[in-house]
């Protein structure tokens, strides 16, 4: 953790919610006016498009029907934890980008499913925001909890989870339910190991709770509506959370435990902002303050 160059952590599994969340933020970050350095966490995956699939092939000849894109054999995990590290160390570190369509990739001229070159983190950056499936991962090589100052896990029931990634696969991929369904089989192992736990090093959670009959996600036709859940954010320190005026500014919100706020699912985006804005403020006079010392 770091005053001067501080770092915010979005993590999530896939089809999670996580750029939504990362929405939030940029509306805070332009707003505030903070200059932040945006890392994607699949821009530390190990392979490119074409060599994952190729890899993937090779595991399932060899009877490995549990090769993913969330273990650490498949991710530069090292490399993560050396970019946050060094990032809080002196404002610096290496990124790049991995350019998921055509859209993406036109502007460098590459295939999409490729990564762009390394380069350095822009300098004079506020802060580093990274969103992606490992933000709080902890093994016994690498400790990338460690290093975030805020840390958030978002972290939809399972069904829905399987819901959302299923919508987007299929409508915004092409790909078929089966094919899916088999990445979520594949996953299992390592959703377990590698995913799960980095919720008990987050500082506050948002899960999703769907109002709706979601009890075989592989049918459902639509995403239930945020209007047809609820969310609970669970704080895992929640001295200085001040509770009343959540609960006065968020209507229909009420607390389930004394650090966990209920709210409606329309109202998500509205309780981050409420949360998170004076979050940003403290990490700023903060990083004002540090580097006005030295």
């Amino acid at each position: 953790m770091s005053e001067r160059h501080p770092i915010i952590a979005i993590t999530g599994s896939s089809g999670a919610g996580t750029t939504s969340v990362t929405r939030t933020f940029e509306a805070i970050f332009r707003r505030e006016q903070v200059r932040a350095a945006v890392i994607e966490g699949d821009s530390f995956h190990r392979y490119d498009r074409q060599e994952m699939k190729s890899r993937l092939a090779e595991a399932e000849r060899a009877g490995d029907r549990h090769f993913s894109h969330f273990g650490p054999e498949n991710n530069l995990f090292a490399e993560l934890e050396q970019l946050f590290r060094s990032y809080g160390e002196c404002g610096s570190g290496r990124r790049r980008k991995y350019l998921h369509d055509a859209d993406e990739a036109a502007p460098y001229k590459q295939q999409p499913g490729t990564f762009t070159p390394w380069e350095d983190v822009p300098a004079d950056t506020d802060l580093l925001f990274y969103e992606g499936l490992h933000g709080a991962v902890v093994t016994p090589e690498v400790d990338i909890a460690r290093h975030p100052d805020l840390l958030i896990g978002v972290v939809p029931v399972i069904n829905l989870e399987w819901i959302q990634k299923l919508w987007r696969d299929k409508k915004q991929r092409g790909y078929s339910t089966e094919a899916v369904t088999d990445t979520i089989l594949r996953r299992m192992p390592d959703y377990v190991n590698y995913i799960c736990p980095q919720f008990t090093h987050t500082h506050v959670n948002f899960q999703r709770v769907p109002c709706v009959d979601t009890s075989n996600p592989f049918i459902a036709r639509d995403i239930p509506a945020p209007d047809e859940s609820f969310v609970v954010i669970r704080f895992a320190n929640p001295k200085g959370i001040d509770f009343p005026y959540l609960l006065n500014m968020i209507n229909d919100s009420f607390m389930s435990r004394a650090n966990t706020v209920v709210v409606p699912g329309g109202k998500m985006e509205l309780a981050m902002q409420l949360i998170f804005t004076p979050f940003i403020w403290r990490m700023m006079e903060r990083r004002k303050r540090a580097l006005g010392a030295l």
